[in-house]
């Protein structure tokens, strides 16, 4: 890697810039970050002291010895690490503002205020995984990707929930397709292929037993057939092993939740990777659950408590409510949901199965865009995973799981969507929390607590 870094490939060569000279060099933003430790996102040991050149979007070049075009902006970051931007295979936008959700709430500024605090928390790309208005979301969604606001975005248009059914939030009848049947379904997939959706997501539990219909079989298969013969894949939300086995064995492509109820037997274990399914497990769903009641060391940390609202801080700080949300069944269920949900990520990971990065942030008032991202990278290593490898997971592989082949890798070619720290988050993954600056599409701003 070092040998190759020497030299300068990507966009243009060494000879093109020179020989252009200033006219050419004057046209472009280069911005080169010297003395700076590269982490490249796949999994490879980091590279010390290195430089890296990018113009606006792209990366220019990765290396040690690079003779810099005229007009080059330096920056100086020695002791600091620089790191793909994180990528969010499953949010949501548009559902919430401050500690109230509802339908009023999906609207463009909503939305690119939820945008700007992924982008301070280094999340640069972000999946919106359902529960969408299209009218809405499109027009955002094409803004974004030509780099007009503060991160990327996809998402699935609506989605396809069941009559009295999941999902049991507050949104509005654009938001959701409920089929009753499987005709129905088919009906409702070809809407969100016309509409141009990224993914199709299904939602199969009963959440616990708190609303009274699951997802039918025959609906399932109906909707992965249906969807499969756009070409579009499906994501499906689950909790227990028994849905987590339905989807797997009707074809769905991601599993948009970890098996929370029981272990992950071996031979469905076999079977995800045979089938190179994608799992995001969404740890920080159940975490989230008690963690602000219970006080939990993180949740007072000024980094942590920098993307809270005042309407969030004023709630978490009132003990009755503290009192309520840290006892009863639901935390219960949370607490042990999240105890066999790490374990089984250990297990996925041993088994080289396919691992997305997710929280389900921005669909709950106490799932928070950014912090929960960075909640779910420290347990991940609480689950047991290395360091490098939870950076890969939430980059590459991210990346990979939404088949975006020029994001989640530093190299030179790819989108210049940079995560700058201060420390070593190679060897201690809670230095990602050290942020220096965030850049996405040539522009960068401050870490949350800068």
């Amino acid at each position: 890697m070092k040998n190759q870094n020497k030299k300068l490939f990507g966009i243009f060569t060494a000879a093109s810039i020179l020989l252009s000279g200033t006219a050419f060099a004057e046209t472009h933003n280069f911005i080169a970050l010297t003395h700076i430790r590269v982490i490249d996102g796949t999994g490879n040991l980091p590279v010390e002291d290195d430089t890296l050149l990018f113009d606006k979007d792209k990366i220019i070049a990765i290396g040690n010895n690079i003779d810099l075009p005229p007009h080059t902006k330096i920056l100086d970051r020695s002791g600091d690490s620089v790191l793909p931007g994180l990528i969010s295979d499953h949010s949501h936008i548009g559902l919430m503002k401050n500690i109230q959700t509802g339908p009023e709430y999906y609207t463009k500024d909503n939305i690119k205020a939820a945008l700007s605090q992924y982008q301070r928390y280094g999340v640069t790309t972000v999946m919106a995984l359902g529960l969408n208005k299209p009218a809405v979301f499109n027009p955002i969604r094409k803004e974004a990707h030509e780099g007009k606001l503060p991160a990327d975005l996809f998402g699935v248009e609506q989605g396809i929930g069941v009559p009295d059914g999941a999902p049991p939030l507050k949104i509005g009848t654009q938001q959701i397709f409920r089929p009753a049947t499987p005709e129905e379904a088919k009906e409702a997939v070809d809407k969100m292929a016309e509409e141009g959706t990224d993914l199709v997501k299904i939602w199969v539990d009963d959440f616990n037993g708190s609303v009274p219909q699951k997802m039918s079989p025959s609906v399932i298969e109906a909707t992965i057939a249906e969807a499969h013969r756009h070409n579009i894949r499906v994501a499906a939300h689950i909790h227990d092993l028994a849905d987590a086995k339905e989807v797997i064995n009707d074809g769905a492509d991601i599993i948009a939740h970890g098996v929370r109820d029981q272990l992950i037997p071996n031979d469905v274990i076999a079977k995800m990777k045979a089938r190179h399914i994608w799992y995001i497990p969404t740890l920080q769903l159940d975490e989230a659950t008690t963690a602000w009641a219970e006080e939990q060391t993180w949740t007072n940390q000024a980094f942590y408590k920098a993307g809270l609202s005042k309407e969030f801080l004023e709630q978490i700080n009132d003990p009755a409510w503290r009192n309520a949300h840290k006892k009863g069944k639901e935390a219960a269920f949370a607490r042990k949901s999240l105890y066999i949900n790490l374990q089984n990520l250990k297990r996925l990971y041993e088994a080289h199965v396919n691992l997305g990065f997710g929280t389900d942030s921005g669909a709950q008032p106490l799932r928070i865009p950014g912090v929960a991202e960075h909640r779910e990278l420290a347990l991940y290593k609480e689950a047991g995973l290395p360091p490098l490898s939870i950076i890969h997971i939430a980059t590459e592989n991210a990346a990979a799981l939404l088949d975006l082949k020029d994001r989640g890798v530093l190299a030179p070619g790819k989108r210049a969507d940079l995560l700058v720290v201060s420390g070593d988050p190679s060897k201690n993954i809670s230095d990602v929390n050290n942020i220096v600056e965030v850049w996405h599409s040539g522009h960068s701003v401050k870490g949350p607590t800068q």
